[in-house]
């Protein structure tokens, strides 16, 4: 877990930094040189990783890909159209289709793999609508953002730098779950189930988004002022930007709870041969969750005309599409809970079969694990 928060709260430190810097160069120096900036960085970084490519290769063991995942999904499914009348009784599992005893193409290892990848689709598939909440930062946050007031004692903060209240949380918090797993560790006392923290991380982010609608509410309680962004003039809000924090800090803290005890979940409960796989599965959910939350924007905007997420906020209802998603997510976090118990007694043998292996090398698959 310390390697994740370490790895996590890095990359949060650089954004940081990025938000801060690039947002106020392109709002207040000049545009194109905030598109440039990470231009150049990320060419430097390409030529970077190309010279050193010698010492970042790494050989995975052979027997297991993606290529291989996919083939025993494929072959059961079809095992299991061809022959359903004949082996739908008599196999356990329909991805045992594909094991050669069976009829199938791959040996009883390969098959074993992909049921442990399987069985972590619930939990990825959870994450989905956790991702569309915090996609609410570019979107609907930066638009309540935008109408508020930004006259910080005569300095025009970029929208882009509340983004850093959100990041503080996880900078903070990182280090603090750190030091309490060290406790808990060295204290001997038992391991709190990792899953407790995505479904406390999963209710910050539904508790995030519903005073984001209570937050909508109270901006349209203030009087109207103009405010130059990007050379516009704008009609907006005086409310302070800074009463939007809230909502911030609690993705902020979803953030720090939920990222880091995935990453470590998916790996710790599937064979070492297979975590690359895993990770990469992981990685395809959140983006799918970026892509669903971008439709749910576009879908509400259609299907309310315009009301449930305005062009100009002060000519719609925004707090509802927020508490709509709000109630969303309280469903998606007690489904979490319901099937958190089964990954629950997982990971508890799995840290009973740490406990007493550590003589075996961290590559390799112990078979107290399965």
């Amino acid at each position: 877990m310390s390697v994740y928060h370490r790895f996590y709260w890095l990359v949060n430190l650089n954004s940081a930094v990025v938000f801060v810097s690039i947002s106020y160069i392109q709002q207040s120096v000049a545009k194109n040189l905030g598109f440039l900036i990470p231009f150049v960085s990320v060419l430097m970084a390409l030529i970077t990783i190309h010279m050193v490519r010698s010492e970042m290769i790494y050989q995975p063991k052979k027997g297991s890909s993606q290529l291989t995942t996919f083939g025993v999904v494929a072959n059961a499914l079809k095992m299991y159209c061809v022959r359903y009348r004949h082996l739908s009784g008599d196999v356990p599992s329909w991805l045992d289709h594909a094991k050669e005893n069976y009829g199938g193409w791959y040996n009883e290892t390969h098959v074993e793999n992909t049921k442990l990848l399987v069985r972590l689709f619930p939990l990825f598939a959870f994450q989905i609508l956790y991702r569309m909440c915090i996609m609410q930062i570019p979107s609907g946050y930066y638009l309540q953002t935008m109408n508020s007031n930004l006259n910080l004692n005569g300095f025009l903060l970029p929208i882009a730098a509340m983004n850093v209240i959100s990041i503080i949380p996880l900078l903070i918090l990182a280090p603090v779950l750190e030091c309490i797993n060290t406790h808990l560790l060295s204290s001997k006392r038992d391991r709190r189930s990792p899953t407790v923290y995505i479904i406390v991380g999963h209710f910050s982010a539904a508790l995030s988004v519903m005073v984001a609608g209570f937050s909508e509410i109270h901006r349209k309680h203030f009087s109207q002022m103009e405010q130059t962004l990007s050379g516009k003039v704008l009609p907006v809000s005086s409310m302070p930007c800074f009463h939007l924090a809230p909502q911030y800090i609690l993705l902020g803290v979803a953030e720090a709870l939920v990222t880091p005890t995935c990453s470590l979940l998916t790996f710790r409960l599937v064979p070492g041969r297979i975590r690359g796989i895993a990770m990469h599965f992981l990685t395809v959910f959140n983006g799918a969750g970026c892509f669903m939350g971008a439709f749910i924007v576009q879908t509400t905007y259609i299907g309310s005309q315009g009301n449930w997420f305005p062009n100009f906020l002060n000519e719609g209802n925004l707090e509802k599409f927020y508490f709509f998603l709000a109630s969303l997510m309280v469903v998606n976090t007690l489904g979490f809970w319901t099937i958190s118990h089964r990954t629950s007694l997982h990971i508890k043998r799995s840290w009973a079969s740490v406990s007493q292996c550590f003589h075996c090398p961290p590559t390799l698959w112990c078979p107290s694990f399965s």
